[in-house]
């Protein structure tokens, strides 16, 4: 049985384009982070690829909260 997280990866396209960019600036981070010292921009860069996370994820939460409902609807 597929969670509703994998459901909507499967089926849902902009919580598939929002999941890989949330990927994407996991991976930019990941790497800063495996540096000594930053450069000033890339301090800056990290805080913004943190805030622009955080943003993703609670937009995927935000759609996965409404699929969880409609499926609750369809069910009762």
């Amino acid at each position: 049985m597929l969670t509703p997280r994998d459901q909507l990866l499967a089926s849902h396209q902009e919580f598939r384009k929002l999941a890989q960019e949330h990927t994407q600036y996991s991976q930019r981070l990941e790497s800063l982070t495996q540096k000594r010292f930053l450069t000033d921009d890339e301090k800056l860069e990290e805080v913004r690829l943190k805030k622009l996370k955080l943003r993703l994820k609670d937009q995927m939460q935000l759609i996965e909260r409404e699929f969880r409902q409609v499926g609750q609807n369809q069910v009762a």
